[in-house]
């Protein structure tokens, strides 16, 4: 059993048109992307260049052009997975401390400090009451009372 088909030139026509179409319009979008990189890769230079990033210049630019390299070999995604990512880090702790580090990546406790500053410190408190310590064993004698000697008469 054979199969043909006969298309009518214009049916041909409508569509090579619509093809056509589509590639334009996928040419467009990699083209929107593109310039969006383009944007950010220009304000991220422009930030190392006044000095805004807190970073010495050289290292601040160096970075920057990793990034986009690393983003037109679209590498450079944004992690849907934070919170899972951030509770696997605490796996790495003892049992004991491991709800406190879940607690402070959750946002709990305090923060302070920043990336400026060299690193941004979170802090949980636990009050933890202690047990009183067990009574002191009684002594394994008894003192015997001096008695003074009584006064002559």
């Amino acid at each position: 059993m054979s199969f043909s088909c006969n298309l009518s030139a214009r049916v041909r026509k409508q569509l090579a048109g619509l093809a056509l179409l589509s590639t334009g319009a996928l040419m467009s979008f990699s083209t929107l992307a593109a310039d969006a990189r383009n944007d950010a890769y220009q304000k991220e230079r422009e930030a190392c260049l006044s000095g805004a990033s807190h970073q010495d210049r050289q290292t601040c630019l160096r970075e920057v052009g990793a990034a986009r390299g690393e983003a037109r070999r679209g590498n450079l995604t944004e992690s849907q997975s934070y919170d899972s990512n951030a509770s696997q880090r605490c796996n790495a702790l003892p049992p004991a401390d491991r709800e406190d580090c879940i607690q402070r990546v959750r946002g709990g406790g305090t923060v302070s400090g920043s990336v400026e500053q060299g690193g941004i410190y979170r802090e949980t408190r636990t009050t933890v009451i202690a047990e009183p310590p067990p009574p002191s064993p009684p002594p394994a004698y008894e003192p015997v009372p001096v008695v003074p000697p009584a006064a002559p008469r």
